[in-house]
């Protein structure tokens, strides 16, 4: 990939060490022969969302899925909050593709199973989960079931729950890609709002440009198999706008023509 082509944000200042949630260090992952991610290196900012961008086939979600210890690395280590992964953790929340919702509970026992597998008192995690089924928008479904929920509205259950367990750090693998365009839209503008105040870390899979352009602090560009980090891109000149003001930003607009014109060739 041409990295040359794609036109720098403005510069801003690199984080901190103290600054930095979770170390992606010389990551490897095979499949047998198929190396999947080859020595990776990536570290995600405090309170930001990243998101991993790239062709399809890439390795986005198995670095999610190494992040969030559901799978073992070949090589390398990956740090959150400076204590190594070794598996799962309470610091970690998962936002599946295909939400993961259980089928027979309702949005209430649905937001609120994390709490509960933490043995969390009935009433307390039911205050905690009323409390972020309604930051979703949810508010007056705490007794629907999932059938009884359009994909949106399901999509925003698994959002909730992974909210409501209060990690630090959320793993989202594409969460939008199957509602349709304008819950999409809202969909990514109720997550800047989320990052502007939940003060948490936030790694967002997306195969889409112009989403990832628009929801993130910073944006890692990956190779195609074996995956490697081409290229961050810190987005800075439209992040202070108005929601409806950031698809319009020439900065916006740049960034989105210069990623697509070095992706294209990896599309078949």
């Amino acid at each position: 990939m041409d990295m040359s082509l794609i036109k720098e944000a403005p510069a801003t200042a690199e984080p901190a060490l103290s600054e930095i949630a979770v170390s992606v260090r010389n990551i490897s992952k095979n499949y047998g022969a198929v190396e999947a991610l080859k020595d990776l290196t990536l570290e995600f900012p405090r309170g930001q969302l990243t998101s991993l961008l790239g062709p399809s086939g890439c390795g986005k979600t198995t670095l999610l899925k190494i992040i969030a210890g559901l799978l073992e690395p070949t090589s390398g280590e990956v740090e959150v909050n400076g204590k190594p992964v070794t598996g799962p953790g309470p610091n970690r929340a998962f936002v599946f593709q295909d939400f993961a919702l259980l089928p027979w509970a309702t949005v209430m026992r649905n937001v609120a199973f994390g709490l509960e597998l933490r043995s969390i008192n009935k009433s307390k995690r039911e205050d905690i989960a009323a409390k972020y089924i309604k930051e979703v928008g949810l508010g007056g479904f705490e007794n629907s079931y999932p059938h009884e929920l359009s994909g949106g509205m399901r999509q925003r259950v698994g959002l909730a729950r992974a909210l409501s367990v209060d990690a630090k750090v959320l793993l989202m693998d594409e969460p939008f890609s199957a509602v349709d365009e304008q819950t999409r839209r809202k969909f990514q503008e109720d997550l800047l709002g989320l990052v502007q105040n939940e003060n948490k870390t936030f790694i967002f899979v997306t195969h889409s440009i112009e989403e990832a352009v628009y929801v993130s602090d910073q944006i890692a560009i990956l190779l195609p198999r074996p995956s490697r980090v081409s290229e961050i891109i810190r987005p800075s000149g439209f992040r202070h706008k108005d929601h409806d003001q950031i698809r319009r930003d020439p900065e916006y607009l740049d960034i989105v023509d210069d990623i697509w014109a070095s992706l294209r060739s990896y599309v078949e």
